[in-house]
């Protein structure tokens, strides 16, 4: 009857379209459905919560686009929960009049496809506008699901509580439709809102979980925490996928790519290499001869013989490696020093094995190069460098002689300074061991006999003959030393007088080769004095007497003639030693010492201080058994040494 009384009104009133509803109407036409419309403010919200779970829309009847027909604004749904809130009485009365209406449409199944709207400004359902009119819009019609059931339970002053209405509205399976991006809260408790962790902070505030404010260069809170900041880690460029597998690509082409530049000079590979060529070339080519300039041997023949042979740049480079490494002992001198020296002997040894066999012939032929021989020769000054006393030597200065003995160098200028070096390093050699005796060589090996005023060489003695007689003393020694031991008296015979007696008379109308009072005449006069002492050591008795104390001291002044930047200085260890060991009285010990901390200034040779510990050792033997200090050979073999003083 209500269904028919609200049809005749509207029939009665053609044109009662209302252009601008009010909040109760369009909160009635675009909530839930017609059929969904909650009475109370609680029942309002519950149908909102089941919207949002269930994902339900509801298209508006004026409209065509898809995008209107899908979900309920959350703005206006909370503007339009709490209207429902302050509703009057005028609001409430409509609602019950539309409940009413909505359950007698149940009952009539004739009415459950026409719609009442009732007009917000008329509290008589009469007033409502008919749906079957021409002007007014027929609302879409949604059928009701399992959870209008739910929803039609809920009446005002409904006592249930609310989790079991939540309970039983999440039980219910979801709907399609597009979900919230924000849904609503849940009854009875607030949703979490998870809060991203900054990834722009500071590293230390990070590693230490802690809030960075992200103060530049360095942040406040490490400041005000007294921690070291350790700044911001680098921004990472975002990359697509495409351009990451480009990276991804270029990184492994690098290994198709050329190789860097290849090494200029075998053998200078590192920093530390180069350091080792430059110390050679402007310091340390000056302590091995007596040329202090250009014209130096080292720099002007075996370094550029060496760029073109491996092996003797490695055995030069490690040469230069051990002198600068008694001047500064920095680990990576010592360990770049000791990486040469196994490549110089490496070298060698692959050298000497690739060498072709000679017919019907056991061992390598010896047609080696001329580097292989400078190569030896370098490995022995090594040893003067080192300061080694256990006879390190004896192997590279027998391989020399072996090759000079047995083959010619090439090159001439090479030639001449090779055996002029050799035959000055095995006759000081004599001097210092009982079983070293210098080697004769004879042929295009042999240098010129003793000419006045003759070429002067790299080395003191050689060109001049001096060390021709040095060598003649040392086997009228030999000679003494085994009558001596054999119990022969005097030890000294009528045939070694004589010829000592031929050995004197050269010595004193030998001239050296240098203009007189220049430093190369100084020490050409030293070692003049030295080799008499030298001899007079050898036929006399080990006791003091004015002749010997006399040539000791001049040969003292010499040295003090000397500059302390001379080039002599480097090739003063042989001489001085010999005035040591004759050094009989107090103040000549005192300046003696003094020279040898001269020339280990000058020079840094290691070798200087065992030879200073073995003279020391004579004076002790001269202070107590004087006969016995006589024989400083024996002394040295006793202190189980052997080493070159050059």
């Amino acid at each position: 009857m209500l269904a028919m009384h609200s049809h005749q009104s509207s029939v009665q009133n053609p044109s009662p379209v209302v252009n601008k509803p009010s909040v109760a109407a369009t909160s009635v036409t675009s909530g839930a459905g017609p059929f969904r419309c909650a009475p109370t403010s609680s029942s309002l919200f519950h149908s909102h919560v089941h919207a949002a779970q269930s994902g339900s829309a509801i298209e508006s009847p004026s409209s065509s686009d898809d995008s209107q027909s899908h979900s309920l604004n959350d703005d206006t749904s909370d503007e339009l929960l709490n209207d429902w809130h302050h509703q009057d009485e005028h609001h409430l009365s409509s609602a019950n009049a539309y409940r009413m209406r909505r359950e007698s449409d149940q009952t009539s199944p004739s009415s459950a496809t026409s719609a009442t709207f009732a007009d917000p400004q008329s509290n008589n359902v009469s007033d409502a506008i008919d749906p079957n009119s021409p002007d007014a819009l027929a609302p879409k019609i949604e059928e009701l699901d399992d959870d209008g059931e739910v929803l039609m339970d809920l009446k005002p002053g409904d006592d249930r509580p609310a989790d079991d209405v939540s309970n039983a509205i999440a039980s219910l399976p979801r709907k399609r439709g597009r979900p919230r991006k924000h849904p609503l809260p849940m009854p009875g408790g607030q949703m979490k809102v998870a809060k991203g962790r900054s990834k722009t902070g500071c590293i230390t505030c990070r590693r230490r979980k802690k809030k960075c404010d992200e103060t530049k260069p360095a942040c406040l809170n490490c400041q005000k925490n007294a921690v070291v900041c350790e700044g911001y880690p680098p921004k990472e460029i975002w990359k697509s996928g495409k351009q990451k597998m480009a990276d991804a690509v270029r990184r492994t082409s690098i290994s198709i790519l050329p190789r860097g530049l290849p090494i200029l000079i075998d053998g200078i590979e590192t920093d530390v290499d180069r350091r080792f060529l430059d110390h050679f070339v402007f310091d340390f080519s000056r302590v091995l001869t007596l040329i202090n300039d250009d014209s130096n041997p080292f720099k002007e023949i075996l370094l550029p013989m060496a760029t073109q042979h491996r092996g003797l740049m490695h055995s030069l480079m490690c040469l230069s490696g051990s002198h600068l490494s008694a001047r500064d002992p920095e680990p990576r001198f010592k360990e770049r020093k000791h990486y040469h020296f196994d490549r110089a002997i490496t070298d060698l040894r692959d050298s000497i094995n690739a060498a072709p066999l000679a017919e019907d012939a056991q061992e390598p032929s010896l047609l080696v190069e001329d580097p292989i021989i400078a190569s030896t020769l370098a490995l022995c000054l090594n040893t003067i460098c080192e300061g080694e006393t256990a006879g390190e030597y004896r192997s590279h200065m027998d391989a020399a002689r072996y090759l000079l003995l047995n083959q010619k160098p090439k090159n001439e200028k090479f030639r001449q300074f090779i055996i002029e070096f050799f035959q000055y390093h095995d006759v000081s050699n004599s001097l210092t061991s009982l079983d070293r005796r210098p080697v004769q060589l004879t042929g295009d090996l042999r240098l010129p006999d003793f000419v006045p005023h003759a070429q002067a060489g790299t080395f003191l003695g050689i060109f001049d003959g001096l060390f021709n007689y040095i060598s003649e003393i040392t086997r009228l020694r030999d000679r003494i030393r085994v009558r001596h031991s054999e119990g022969y008296e005097p030890a000294v015979d009528y045939q070694i007088l004589s010829e000592a007696v031929t050995i004197d008379s050269a010595l004193r109308i030998w001239e050296p080769s240098y203009t007189p009072e220049t430093p190369n005449w100084y020490a050409s006069q030293l070692y003049r004095q030295s080799t008499w002492v030298y001899l007079y050591r050898t036929i006399r008795p080990s006791r003091p007497s004015d002749k010997i104390s006399q040539v000791v001291d001049d040969a003292l002044k010499y040295l003090d003639l000397l500059p302390q930047d001379a080039g002599a200085y480097s090739i003063m260890l042989m001489p001085l030693f010999l005035i040591g060991c004759s050094a009989f009285l107090p103040r000549q010990r005192d300046r003696i010492k003094k020279g040898f901390e001269a020339m280990k200034e000058y020079s840094s040779l290691r070798n200087i201080e065992p030879a200073l510990r073995v003279v020391e050792r004579v004076w002790e033997v001269m202070d107590t058994k004087m006969e016995e200090s006589w024989d400083w050979e024996k002394i040295i073999e006793e202190m189980q040494m052997d080493f070159l003083i050059t």
